[in-house]
């Protein structure tokens, strides 16, 4: 099996801080039927309002309350290993620190958002194929001043219910450089291929595990939260699909493990923004998904945040943490295998029109997790879309499940 890449991690000055499944045999079982789409309830704009959404189903890993889930064995041991007095850190805030904003920006966009061209740097045999409707205007993470950093983008599309998300972002004309990218189903919980990476060293989505103000102040954060630490070793637990080891140490975290804040740690001291983060870390728990300064919780830039309040969290130590039970864990050695997607058919109505035809695009596939048609329209559901090509377009059909990737070509002519 191909070995897993060791994902490049750079720290943002502004915080010194990264950026920000089953065993072999064991096959994860299919995801449940997509939940009834409600992203009209997303505002548009940079850190618009998510209007209550929650993305991906009640039953996915990220929205699970895990707050009776047993505690792994090892706990103590890789608590101590973190370091039992490493305070939590919001690695987010309001205005800016030498220049860039505190936080990993996000961006809604609407179906009135064109796909705009992204081009590989790095690990483009694992990301997700463009266009994407990604503006050149959306912010890179650590904005205006995103320096050397993981310069993230995350976009989400609230007329289709997809994320894009972008890391080693830069603006290249009309285009994106990126060093990989992902697309994100936020109705189905969808599955990479295991030894893929992601925007996010872990193969994690970044946006569901940040801490957003609306929901704060709305009184309930109802999934679990994005973290990091400094050392990793070679291994990964659900949902993560990838690591990015810089440890051999057996108490190095693997990407994925999850820790719960002790349901006994008293949170009345703090105000009501940080016991609604508490509470988040007792009930949902929080996720390792990058290398980076140990302790350090994610969270999106806004100007409500209180950041003197917000550094109150410092008061909650490592050891107040439990790690939750690991099993399995996933290494080189029991990496699970299966079959790709297959693709039975990709055809077109019609493979010669004039310019601006409707023409439908069919298929016929198995086994997938998610669909792309490139060029456009980009990430599809169903069995068909329909494209009016302005000039002769070869079409590819990407069938991706947590084994691999299939790919088919159809060819339209236009004169």
């Amino acid at each position: 099996m191909r070995k897993m890449l060791n994902f490049s991690v750079a720290f943002l000055a502004l915080s010194a801080t990264g950026c920000t499944g089953p065993a072999a045999g064991n096959h994860p079982q299919p995801p449940p039927p997509p939940q009834a789409s409600n992203c009209s309830s997303l505002s548009l704009g940079q850190g618009a309002s998510l209007g209550g959404f929650v993305p991906f189903p009640s039953d996915s890993l990220w929205n699970q309350d895990i707050s009776s889930t047993p505690v792994d064995a090892n706990s103590s041991a890789i608590i101590t290993f973190i370091g039992a007095g490493v305070g939590l850190h919001a690695d987010f805030g309001a205005g800016q620190y030498l220049g860039s904003t505190i936080g990993i920006p996000y961006l809604i966009v609407g179906g009135q958002q064109g796909p705009v061209t992204i081009n590989f740097t790095a690990y483009g045999s694992e990301s997700d194929p463009g266009p994407m409707p990604v503006p050149v205007t959306a912010p890179i993470e650590g904005y205006p001043n995103p320096g050397t950093g993981d310069r993230h983008v995350l976009v989400l599309d609230n007329s289709n219910c997809f994320l894009y998300e972008l890391s080693s972002s830069s603006v290249s004309g009309s285009s994106w450089n990126a060093g990989s990218a992902a697309v994100w189903d936020l109705l189905k919980n969808e599955q990479r291929p295991y030894t893929w990476t992601s925007a996010d060293a872990a193969g994690l989505p970044i946006f569901p595990g940040l801490v957003h103000y609306d929901e704060v102040a709305a009184g309930q954060v109802r999934h679990a939260l994005r973290f990091t630490l400094q050392q990793s070793r070679a291994a990964f637990i659900s949902p993560a699909s990838h690591w990015a080891a810089n440890s051999s140490n057996a108490l190095a975290a693997p990407m994925g493990m999850r820790m719960r804040l002790k349901a006994g740690y008293d949170v009345s001291a703090y105000s009501a923004t940080n016991q609604v983060i508490l509470n988040a870390l007792k009930k949902y728990g929080m996720i390792m998904a990058d290398n980076g300064s140990n302790m350090y919780l994610s969270g999106a830039p806004d100007d409500h945040w209180d950041n003197n309040d917000l550094r109150a969290l410092g008061q909650v130590s490592a050891s107040n943490f439990e790690v939750l039970q690991m099993t399995p864990v996933y290494t080189q050695n029991n990496i699970p295998s299966g079959a790709a997607p297959q693709i039975t058919s990709f055809t077109a109505s019609s493979n010669s029109i004039v310019a601006g035809t409707q023409v439908a695009l069919s298929w016929v596939v198995s086994g997938a997790s998610y669909l792309i048609v490139s060029p456009d329209p980009g990430a599809v559901r169903g069995a068909s879309v329909s494209v009016a090509p302005a000039q002769s377009t070869t079409y590819t059909l990407y069938a991706t499940n947590a084994f691999g990737r299939a790919t088919a070509t159809v060819s339209i002519t236009v004169h």
